[in-house]
Order: structure tokens, then sequence, then C-alpha cells
């Protein structure tokens, strides 16, 4: 075994352990092994390309459901209707235990299990680690695609998930109510503007979800090629966990969000698993939040729109050069 399987071994065993202490909603390769011999539809949210390059036995895919089932405009999921169609067809029943994954810390895979929980599933997980811990703990790996019997089940949506715009605004200041934004610290301060304006729900508490993981920093240092492996991305131990969210009251409604939801998502997996017991994710997000310009926000600032145009253009007259000179080139060679 390589010197860096060996690390992300060690690294995703410990995960593992920390696990045994978080056993609500994220479970780990262990488990997961177990519920497929039970019968347990196991979901891989990866792309297409990824499940065919390998995937967990069994494992089924309809392509990265944050794609799929929402709207590419708005991020709000498809009609019900829509989903209930997609998923029918892919054999994922709801009302049986599934378990969601992607790669190690990727939000998608715990979007997915609040897409469990949305529409009505009772017994929905997520395995964390993913593919780089089950590969990381020995298990096989399939590149055949797996098919299960088609269902035809009648999907109904659970309101203690999610919340939405109206309600939001309804409760910013109200003492029984905490918001978290997960975003990173340029999003929530309004310098990095993804929607008409940015800034923060007032007495919202920022705290990325990159803080959960052991290395907040992996992502920035696999793009430098400072490391080698996600393995910086397995989850803090709960005892971390605990002092990372030890200002919140565990005991008071807790709504999550990022800028369509999906980071929020993972936050409140970990939330969940620490004894948050009213946690919702508001599923407009920021990208909802910052477009209604009457909701209340902190830090605003708006785009710059004939900033923003004058790039544009600058990007435009960039390209027909290089277009040119590509040309020039050709005809050169010729």
């Amino acid at each position: 075994m390589s010197q860096v399987k060996v690390i992300l071994s060690a690294a995703l065993m410990l995960q593992a352990a920390n696990l045994c202490a978080l056993a609500a909603d994220v479970v780990d390769a262990t488990e997961v092994a177990a519920a497929l011999k039970r019968g347990a539809i196991v979901w891989d949210v990866r792309g297409s390309d990824d499940y065919a390059s390998g995937h967990i036995p069994g494992a089924v895919n309809i392509g990265n459901p944050a794609v799929v089932l929402r709207n590419l405009n708005t991020e709000d999921y498809i009609p019900t209707e829509q989903v209930q169609s997609l998923l029918d067809g892919a054999g994922i029943d709801l009302s049986k235990e599934v378990i969601v994954y992607s790669r190690i810390g990727d939000p998608v895979a715990h979007w997915g299990l609040i897409t469990v929980r949305h529409f009505g599933g009772k017994n929905g997980k997520v395995f964390h680690g993913g593919m780089d811990e089950w590969q990381a703990s020995g298990q096989p790996v399939s590149r055949e695609a797996s098919r299960l019997a088609a269902v035809d089940q009648r999907l109904t949506i659970e309101p203690a998930v999610h919340v939405y715009l109206a309600e939001v605004v309804s409760k910013v200041g109200k003492p029984d109510v905490q918001f978290i934004d997960t975003r990173s610290p340029r999003e929530f301060s309004g310098d990095d503007i993804r929607a008409l304006r940015g800034g923060h729900i007032p007495g919202a508490r920022n705290i990325p979800v990159e803080q959960n993981w052991v290395d907040p920093g992996t992502v920035a240092k696999l793009t430098k090629g400072e490391v080698k492996t996600r393995e910086g991305m397995a989850l803090k131990s709960p005892a971390q966990l605990k002092a990372l969210y030890a200002d919140l009251d565990p005991n008071k409604e807790t709504i999550v969000y990022c800028q369509s939801g999906v980071r929020a998502a993972e936050t409140a997996s970990v939330l969940r698993d620490l004894g948050f017991d009213k946690v919702r994710v508001f599923e407009e997000s920021w990208l909802g939040y910052g477009n209604d310009l009457f909701a209340p926000a902190e830090a605003v600032q708006f785009v710059n729109i004939g900033a923003l145009n004058s790039k544009i253009k600058s990007l435009e007259s960039q390209i027909q050069n290089l277009t040119a000179e590509v040309k020039a080139l050709k005809g050169a060679k010729r």
C-alpha cells in the first residue's frame, strides 16, 4: 500500500472512530457494508462519469441530484412529480433505508440526505467518508451499473426539513430562533456577491461548512498541490464539533443556510448528530434572500452592474482577440 493510502486509511479510521459517537445521520464504511447486507438502498450522488469509474457494489446513480433534481435558475427543487418519476425509475424507494454518499466531505451527499427527508423518507443516512473511506478500508468496488426494480411511490413533503423565505423573514430577530450562515467569510461580509446584493441575515452566526472538517483549508491546499488526498475533509471529533457550536442552544429552532442549501445540508447533519432537534435548512438560502430587496439584511453590498458590464465587455474583447490570433496562426501553418 502506498504512503498516501496508508495516511488516508489512518485518517479515515480516525473518522470512523469519531462517528461511533455520532450515530444519528452519519455512518461509516462498516455500517454501509452491514446495511447493504440487510437490503438498504445505497445512493451514489456523484456525477455519472465518477460513478462509472468505480462505485460501491449495488449503489444506484441518477447523476448529481443537486443538478438533476433542481431548477438550474432558481436552484429550487423541480416539481415533486418529476422528482418522483426520477427516483421511481432508479428504484430509490424512500420508504426503505437509504444511505447517500459521494466523496469525503462533499456536501452534495448531505444534500441528498436532506432530499430523502424532505420527500418523506424516515430512515435516511449519509456516508460522509464516501468512496475515499470505502476504498481506504479495503471494501470492494464495482464498475458495472446497478439496476434496481422500478417502484411506484407517492412522495409527500415533510415540512420540518426546510423553511422558506416568508417564514424566515418572520423569524428574524426572534429570541427562540438562531441562524447559522455556512458560507465563506467573504460571502457573509458582502464582499463576495452572489445575488442582487451581498450580506447576511441579521443576527446570523458565520460558521463556514469547512469548519466541520479536521482541516478546513483542505480545498485550498488541494488546489495549490500542497496535499494529495481529501483526508482533511473528514469530520472533526464529536468533542471538537461540540466546541465549535458551543455557544448555540440545541433546544432552539436552528435555521441553517448557505447560497442555495447544499453546504447548509452538511452542517444540518452535524447539528442533528450533536443533539440539535429543531434543525431546518433554509431552502432558498441567500440566493432567494439576497434577491428579495425587502428582506432585512446586514453588511449589504449591491452588485455594481456598470462595473460588471465593463468586465464582461473586456472579456469579450480578449476572447475576440485570442480567436483572431488562433485563426492567424492556423493560416500561417498552411
